[in-house]
């Protein structure tokens, strides 16, 4: 079906389905308030289950009973007053996103960041665009939301100077991006923010549990080649035949007929080179921080440890690591490019980008207080046990089990955008829960990141569908909401299907998640 022929105007199924959800989630409050909400729910909790008890199994293998404390008791009250700055500053993810957002941020606004996405799909053979294009999508979530802005109306411009349907080109890049924003070959600012959020919650069961920022990397990794593979699949076979042939006459004004992608200048293209190696000498002194032993960040491993254990504290670093590895290749591109002239542009760049996570900050107020009602209420765990409990009632374990979970996490999605904010209430519940019934805090992680990757794509309350919208309308002047959804229907469901096996194949075949991670969890004494 041509674009010509909008479909709002034959809505089908899934559009009305669309239509009603963004309907619905547009009545949703704001991240911040939900939870506010979320806290005063516990705060309310506490005072009804105020003396509800159950055996915990502790980190060395004696059960303890554990009660439900009320926050609304005189204690309660003393303790949320005195500890509000505490559970603040002592909020997981916090230091870790901030600290990786200097360097991502420096690196982005000498350009640095953009110009390699632009070398990377401007120098490959016109055959392989799609399959790049995507994966430049997937590889931009180590900038945040970069690629929404830069790679989705590069994608349209692409695929429209090759004489294919510039909507296509968008809705891969759209896709690549959303979808695969769980996915990549690097680790990126995600990684530590709910690597943290799911230590946090680990600990409610298991004090000394932790969880680093490789805890899916090698999982990941798989990923990034599905969800490019996918995702050039459904362009080429589904996509660009259900839009049929463009018709340049439907693009509005602002699209003259002859606009080409812009390719990298040989300026650009220098400057890029010259800070991608220092770079690689930056990673290469990285990784000497920790590859022998003596390494500054190398621990020693007793006899018969495991190889990854010497590289603990490595991994505890990574988040400084990651700063820097962004921010001196930056600079330096920054330099070659006379956008940095002095060491105070710098200092602003790295301001401005802390300017930038304002809202962050705020969110990680009102979460961190959540975060630590729940754990000090001893709801967490009590829950945890009696979920538990629940579930072994009514048979669902294993597989079922975790496969379950999926889908809450995908439908969650469509309601709440934030995979940080998601992630933040529901960890607390569901990681203690689903490590008593086998499954370990890292897989539980994983489960959630492609649950929440694969409804991405067709979320109407995704922040960046707005402006999607204004870039298709520059190709296609009459194009809506409805046709933006149903064109993107398509990737979600490939990656439903998918991805949901390859997390079966992984936990079926017990294949490492990330260095030293496994899919099962043994509770200590069980």
């Amino acid at each position: 079906m041509a674009a010509s022929a909008p479909r709002e105007e034959r809505p089908n199924l899934a559009v009305r389905v669309l239509e009603k959800i963004a309907a619905a989630g547009n009545r949703l409050p704001d991240p911040l308030t939900l939870f506010v909400i979320m806290a005063g729910l516990v705060v309310v909790a506490s005072a009804i289950f105020a003396g509800a008890s159950a055996e915990v199994r502790q980190p060395s293998g004696e059960l303890s009973t554990q009660t439900v404390q009320s926050l609304l008791s005189w204690e309660g009250i003393r303790w949320m007053f005195l500890s509000a700055i505490d559970n603040f500053m002592g909020f997981a993810p916090l230091g870790p996103v901030l600290t990786v957002m200097i360097g991502i941020g420096v690196a982005e606004r000498t350009g640095f960041i953009t110009m390699g996405l632009r070398v990377l799909v401007a120098s490959v053979p016109k055959s392989m665009i799609t399959a790049t294009l995507v994966f430049a999508c997937v590889m931009s979530s180590m900038v945040a939301d970069a690629g929404y802005v830069v790679l989705t109306p590069l994608g349209a411009l692409l695929f429209a100077g090759l004489g294919r349907h510039p909507i296509a080109g968008l809705a891969a890049a759209y896709a690549g991006v959303s979808g695969g924003f769980s996915a990549n070959l690097l680790i990126t600012g995600l990684d530590p923010m709910l690597a943290r959020l799911t230590g946090q919650a680990a600990a409610t069961l298991n004090p000394d549990y932790a969880v680093n920022a490789t805890a899916n990397y090698y999982f990941l990794v798989v990923s990034t080649l599905l969800v490019t593979a996918v995702c050039t699949w459904v362009t080429t076979k589904i996509v660009e035949p259900m839009l049929g042939e463009w018709n340049p006459s439907q693009a509005s004004d602002e699209y003259s007929g002859d606009e080409q992608a812009e390719v990298p200048g040989e300026k650009e293209r220098r400057a890029f080179f010259i800070a991608l190696g220092v770079g690689a000498v930056v990673a290469a002194g990285i990784a000497c921080l920790g590859i022998w032993s003596g390494s500054p960040l190398r621990d020693p491993v007793e006899p018969g440890g495991l190889a990854v254990d010497a590289l603990h504290s490595y991994f505890e670093a990574v988040e400084v690591l990651i700063a820097l590895l962004f921010i001196f290749p930056g600079i330096v591109y920054g330099v070659v490019m006379k956008s940095i002239k002095s060491d105070k542009d710098v200092a602003k760049m790295a301001s401005d980008t802390m300017g930038t996570m304002g809202a962050y900050v705020v969110l990680a107020f009102v979460a961190g207080q959540f975060v630590a009602y729940f754990n000090w209420t001893s709801l967490g765990a009590i829950t945890a046990v009696r979920g538990a409990e629940g579930l072994e009632a009514i048979g669902l374990t294993g597989m079922p089990l975790l496969l379950a979970f999926l889908v809450v996490s995908a439908a969650m999605n469509l309601f709440v955008g934030s995979a940080s904010a998601k992630w933040a209430f529901m960890a607390p519940i569901f990681v203690p829960m689903m490590m008593m019934m086998g499954f370990s805090p890292e897989v539980v992680q994983a489960a959630y990141r492609v649950g929440d990757s694969i409804t991405n794509i067709i979320t109407p309350l995704m922040p960046y569908l707005p402006i999607i919208i204004v870039f298709a309308q520059r190709y296609v002047k009459d194009i809506k909401i409805g046709t933006i959804l149903t064109t993107m229907l398509p990737y979600s469901v490939a990656l439903g299907i998918t991805w949901t096996i390859l997390l079966i194949v992984w936990v079926q075949f017990e294949l490492p998640l990330g260095p030293g991670v496994t899919s099962t969890y043994v509770m200590p004494g069980g």
